[in-house]
């Protein structure tokens, strides 16, 4: 059964020192999520037992540091449904998006297209203007229906046969709304395209099976799924990652190289992992990975829906309020408080004890479909509550200009 309350105990950042809960709201999900104590105590592990590099030692403490890397791998493969050779640990997201637009770089020519969304983030777009630019292909966009979501019969409109490469994200980071992956994959294989998800937003909250999907590249972070900062996963099909050029070189990442230049690779997925390896998260995010299965992502997405549609009827409730996702797909929300500049709504919600983002949420593109500059994002977590989404719509119904200019006073 969920207990939230008793889900809530496992995360440090939401007690205080005497172990009672703290007054904060923390509603910025989207951005990073809090570390439950097994993980951080995961990692812990690793700098307090057994830290000595790996697939480098041959003495028996970097042996155990082999077998907690390896076995990180083999978790987050079953996480996702993949084959452990086809998960490579990057730093997050956007070196994960980054590898997958230099990897593709000789399968691209001009006059070739990649198809993506205004409402994308700077780490999977940018990428892909870089590598339009360096091989004469060009980004062309999906059109986003009324609400700002990517349909399928948007996409079928946009889909021609100078498409070699489709990214976009399953989850939107700042409308938070679904895209249907696996129709998208099966179109764009019949058209010989290769699709590059983006699981940021996706993978912390819903079961992601890769398998079933038929992505081709999907990659996504720990830090947003209770994991560590500083690792992450790019999922490849293994056919593709031996085609793709690996963006860095060095230790670990070949197999020999002489004077002459002659180089022969490491295997996949070493060869993409050049250098010391970030053994510590690694082993963190398998545990953080292993914690949202215990969980269970029905139980995950049944929190998260209560709770979004819970504030979203009590959004839609104020006549102060710029609605602009009610029918989220996630526990996103995305607003303005009318006549307030979206920071200093978000500051006057700080000195409340609630914490939420504002600005574009690095989804620059998105501004264009809008129509302004900046929003306010609430995010939430299966660990957030009702009773937290009560104090959080209690507090806005307070956000009048006045009382933002007195913050500063």
């Amino acid at each position: 059964m969920f207990d939230v309350s008793k889900i809530r105990q496992d995360f440090p950042m939401l007690l205080d020192e005497s172990g009672r809960e703290r007054e904060l709201v923390y509603f910025d999900n989207s951005a990073t999520s809090f570390k439950p104590r097994e993980v951080i105590e995961a990692e812990m592990a690793y700098y307090t037992r057994f830290s000595a590099n790996i697939h480098r030692g041959d003495y028996a403490l970097s042996y155990e540091a082999d077998q907690a890397y390896d076995s990180a791998r083999q978790t987050l493969a079953r996480f996702i449904n993949a084959d452990e050779r086809e998960i490579v640990f990057t730093s997050g997201t956007t070196q994960g998006l980054n590898m997958a637009a230099y990897g593709l770089k000789s399968m691209l020519k001009e006059g070739d297209v990649i198809l993506s969304t205004l409402a994308e983030h700077a780490s999977n777009i940018l990428p892909w203007f870089r590598l339009a630019e360096q091989t004469g292909a060009k980004v062309e966009f999906i059109p986003l229906d009324e609400q700002g979501r990517l349909t399928v019969e948007n996409f079928k409109k946009a889909l021609h046969e100078r498409v070699r490469i489709v990214a976009v994200a399953q989850v939107t980071n700042v409308l938070g709304y679904l895209a249907d992956i696996k129709t998208i994959c099966a179109l764009a294989h019949q058209a010989g395209a290769i699709v590059v998800v983006d699981g940021a937003q996706s993978v912390p909250h819903r079961k992601v099976d890769v398998r079933a999907l038929d992505c081709d590249l999907l990659a996504f972070s720990g830090h947003k799924m209770c994991g560590p900062t500083g690792i992450g996963v790019l999922y490849g099909k293994y056919e593709l990652l031996e085609k793709m050029e690996p963006m860095m070189l060095g230790g670990g990442a070949n197999k020999r190289f002489n004077s002459h230049g002659d180089l022969i690779l490491s295997r996949v997925p070493d060869r993409f992992e050049a250098g010391t390896v970030p053994i510590g998260q690694a082993v963190g995010l398998a545990k953080a990975a292993e914690y949202l299965q215990r969980i269970g992502f029905d139980a995950i997405e049944k929190q998260e829906q209560m709770l979004q549609k819970h504030l979203a009827e009590k959004l839609k409730a104020m006549d102060n309020i710029e609605f602009y996702n009610p029918e989220s797909d996630s526990a996103i929300c995305s607003f303005n408080v009318k006549g307030i500049f979206a920071q200093d709504a978000a500051s006057y919600l700080s000195s409340r004890n609630i914490a939420v983002r504002s600005g574009n949420h690095c989804a620059k593109m998105l501004v264009e479909f809008l129509g302004t500059d900046a929003t306010i994002r609430a995010s939430m977590y299966f660990y957030n509550t009702l009773e937290e989404a009560d104090r959080f719509a209690q507090a806005l119904q307070g956000c009048t200009l006045e009382n933002c200019i007195d913050i500063f006073l």
